[in-house]
């Protein structure tokens, strides 16, 4: 599954981690998901939050069409913070 299939521009997705590489803006967004669970990115509202708190650090401005986009991609996939084999295929995706 591809987060182009869910209308996320690829020129976002390459801003994002080009922004990534900068340590502080790393730890910044290490911070905010620190203690995230399975149960949290299952939860539209937590999602919609932590998307925000994240696109203000990044610089990142999102339209709410996108926001929802995006939201709707993190519910789909089921994500695990804490299953390895969940995050290997996240970073997979975004290489």
């Amino acid at each position: 599954m591809s987060y182009q299939k869910y209308g996320i521009p690829r020129e976002l997705v390459e801003r994002v981690k080009l922004k990534l590489k900068n340590p502080d803006t790393k730890d910044s967004v290490k911070m905010v998901l620190d203690g995230v669970t399975k149960a949290d990115l299952q939860d539209r509202a937590k999602v919609k939050s932590l998307l925000s708190k994240l696109t203000k650090i990044l610089h990142e401005p999102v339209s709410e069409s996108l926001a929802n986009q995006i939201v709707q991609m993190v519910i789909d996939l089921k994500i695990d913070p804490k299953n390895t084999f969940h995050l290997i295929k996240l970073w997979g995706m975004f290489r």
